[in-house]
């Protein structure tokens, strides 16, 4: 079975910085695009960052300066490096990933999240 676990998640304080990792497991042929998305409460889920297999970035515009995502194709990883924090940032981030499995058709996964909380 495909896993995606996220971890790195804490408090910290109004301009620190954090650095999400989402690790894939299970019998993965080939990771596709990669992304992460926030959930805060009473809040729909919003995508935060994406990257293509080929390295191609998006970020929605309340990011866009102060996080990073990147990937490591190697170990089927995703990275989310996050500075200049800020309250509003605070929500349920997840990992979501398109890959593929040996002679099976594209499939979307996502983690079980990780809380990130941003005090003034």
């Amino acid at each position: 079975q495909v896993q995606l676990v996220e971890s790195g998640g804490g408090l910290v304080q109004a301009g620190g910085s954090l650095r999400l990792s989402c690790a894939t497991s299970g019998s993965i042929f080939s990771v596709n695009a990669m992304g992460w998305y926030r959930q805060a409460p009473g809040k729909q889920r919003e995508l935060v960052a994406t990257i293509t297999t080929g390295g191609t970035t998006d970020y929605v515009d309340s990011v866009k300066g102060r996080f990073t995502i990147s990937r490591d194709n190697a170990k089927n990883t995703v990275y989310l490096q996050m500075t200049n924090l800020k309250p509003e940032d605070t929500a349920v981030y997840y990992c979501n990933a398109v890959l593929y499995q040996l002679y099976k058709d594209l499939a979307n996964y996502w983690g079980q999240g990780t809380q990130v909380t941003v005090s003034a």
